[in-house]
């Protein structure tokens, strides 16, 4: 039995988005598994995560039964299990830099996170205004994204963070849909290297499976009313 990856909806799930374009970027082949979010107690989501992790999140990565879940876990595992893919840089002092990139942003941009959820497939132009004008931590985190994308790209020589497509990239690709969603002002620079992410083909395929999923799920749509009610 091959990879599988166990994640939830394309149009929504940041966390599951990241090793799913990453494996695909990489050629990594694998069998997904998605499932539709539903948080509610005893919900087909909650049943069959249970079945896969005890964590009760996605992503999920099963390789011949083993779980492994966790988006970090699962990028070094992939790494470990796929040395030649190109998961992390080939430099030690590149790999210790886009580890430590990685794990700034699985931990870090809470406001980014909060304020402007990931829905791919929205235009949400007013809600990142309002956003930008009332959340000083939204402003910092941007900030912090541009000066991350500004160093590594220089250092680096780009197109992507640290040279070719790799775990950073796939990390920071969720923060690229939310500066399109929400139309935040950012520069330039910053506003290539994210049609740069989103055309790669791992992130265009995901971004197209998204769109084709036309699904609204209440607790993922702070900022818009159900199709056919008003706002």
């Amino acid at each position: 039995m091959g990879l599988q990856l166990v994640i939830g909806n394309k149009n929504y799930s940041s966390w599951s988005m990241r090793p799913w374009v990453l494996m695909r970027q990489l050629g990594i082949a694998f069998d997904e598994v998605k499932l539709r979010f539903d948080f509610t107690e005893g919900s087909p989501f909650r049943r069959t995560v249970s079945q896969y992790s005890a964590a009760g999140r996605v992503p999920i990565l099963v390789d011949d039964g083993f779980a492994v879940w966790d988006t970090l876990a699962i990028t070094e595992y992939l790494h470990e299990r796929f040395p030649a893919a190109g998961v992390w840089p080939q430099l030690a002092r590149s790999r210790a830099r886009a580890r430590s990139l990685c794990a700034e942003m699985h931990s870090g941009f809470s406001a980014l996170r909060n304020h402007c959820p990931m829905n791919i497939e929205a235009a949400l132009p007013e809600a990142g205004a309002k956003a930008w004008d009332t959340q000083p931590g939204v402003r910092s985190d941007v900030a912090r994204i541009e000066q991350v994308f500004a160093e590594q790209l220089q250092a680096s020589g780009g197109p992507y963070l640290f040279g070719s497509f790799g775990a950073a990239d796939a990390y920071f690709a969720p923060v690229c849909m939310r500066l399109r969603s929400y139309v935040l002002p950012v520069s330039p620079e910053t506003t290539a290297y994210a049609a740069r992410v989103a055309g790669a083909p791992g992130v265009a395929q995901w971004i197209a499976d998204a769109l084709e999923e036309h699904d609204y799920i209440a607790e993922d749509e702070p900022y818009r009313p159900p199709p056919g009610k008003a706002g």
